[in-house]
């Protein structure tokens, strides 16, 4: 087994009204360079989401959720985007925005399993039920 790895992640929001700073937790993006992983999971809460607005464009939405998806996952259909290499990426989807799809600031952490630490980082702070 190895020893524990820097990882870094980053929590993926919803912000309907930018002006209010209301949001709500939607995916997390985790990026571990010594394990050169990037994966994203995500979950559109849409009841969540139209409790802080009601004619929000849910489709929208899953469109940015498709986009972070692909980017994490790189290659042609990820656009020029998904051709950069995995920290630029990473660096790319954590870039600060002031749109309704916006990231947290980059936290890090150690884990030994990447793909686990996302499990457990998504039901902690993005799945509902």
């Amino acid at each position: 087994m190895q020893g524990n790895l820097l990882f870094e992640y980053a929590v993926v929001r919803i912000v309907p009204h930018v002006e209010r700073e209301e949001f709500v937790n939607t995916g997390v993006v985790l990026y571990c360079a010594g394990l050169k992983f990037l994966k994203g999971k995500f979950e559109l809460n849409e009841s969540r989401v139209r409790a802080l607005c009601s004619k929000i464009d849910t489709e929208e939405i899953r469109h940015h959720i498709d986009a972070f998806d692909r980017i994490c996952r790189g290659g042609d259909q990820a656009g020029p985007i998904g051709k950069l290499s995995l920290p630029e990426r990473f660096r790319w989807l954590t870039s600060t925005r002031s749109t309704v799809f916006q990231t947290s600031r980059v936290h890090p952490g150690l884990c030994s399993d990447p793909e686990e630490t996302l499990e457990h980082l998504f039901q902690q702070l993005v799945s509902v039920g």
